[in-house]
């Protein structure tokens, strides 16, 4: 593996930090052209990008030092150790505040951000990879199996690659919702969608993982998965019985009324 790219003047410069960086620029260029077809300021799609990935990332270590508080050290504190879902929560509030304060439509915003948000998920995971962090998955026999042994968080026996699955799931999330969009959906359908299959392959990925149970047999990824999968259906569902009050309500006014005499 490669936790280091390469060094200049004496930094070495990592490739976890490359890959997230990388990931946000990849996703400020599609949210902003995303919002170029929308009829928005591309600026303002940077911006959301820049805000949600800095409390991104202290929600991700926040999260991590809450998981990690009965074994703290000071090494914690360092520039690994980041949990997706504290940065998702904290990204996401980033995100509905810049939405308010610049008063962007924020259905349309949301759903813009799908597509951005899963790739940029899957770009970060190649960095993992690279790194070792530890959030590879069981050993295993399978010929893809790897060892770390160079790793942040070394290991010498053969494991799942599960960084790279989860890269792959986000690709055919990608493709899934790029081909969702091209039919007219109701508000906030493209977002649920992504929080459904996303939800998904992280639900599966965790048994392959090495995290530990916590509830039911579950860990707690699993159980933000879940509550992911549950979010995005009750969004999906929200929005098409809206969508069947509108349209009823449009043929009731459309019909003729019979003529009186």
């Amino acid at each position: 593996m490669l936790p280091v790219l390469f060094t200049v003047f004496g930094v070495d410069v990592q490739s976890y930090g490359v890959s997230k960086a990388l990931a946000a620029i990849v996703a400020a260029w599609l949210l902003g052209r995303a919002f170029t077809r929308l009829s928005l300021k591309a600026d303002d799609a940077h911006a959301l990008v820049m805000w949600a990935t800095i409390w991104g990332f202290v929600g991700g270590k926040i999260y991590f030092l809450l998981e990690h508080a009965n074994e703290f050290t000071w090494h914690h504190l360092g520039g690994s150790g980041f949990t997706w879902y504290g940065g998702l929560i904290g990204g996401s509030v980033a995100f509905l505040v810049i939405i308010r304060r610049r008063k962007l439509p924020a259905t349309a915003v949301i759903d813009a951000a799908a597509i951005p948000l899963a790739l940029a998920y899957g770009i970060g995971r190649i960095g993992c990879w690279l790194s070792g962090d530890g959030t590879y998955g069981k050993p295993t026999d399978l010929p893809w199996g790897e060892t770390f042994t160079n790793g942040m968080v070394p290991t010498d026996v053969p494991v799942h690659p599960t960084p790279l699955y989860e890269t792959l799931a986000s690709l055919v999330i990608v493709a899934v919702l790029l081909v969702l969009r091209r039919d007219v959906r109701p508000p906030l359908e493209l977002f649920a969608s992504y929080l459904i299959l996303s939800g998904v392959a992280r639900f599966f990925v965790e048994f392959l993982r090495i995290n530990e149970p916590v509830v039911l047999g579950l860990t707690q990824p699993q159980l933000w998965a879940l509550l992911s999968i549950v979010a995005g259906a009750g969004l999906i569902i929200r929005g098409r019985v809206r969508a069947r009050k509108a349209a009823s309500g449009v043929v009731a006014v459309s019909e003729p009324q019979e003529a009186t005499l």
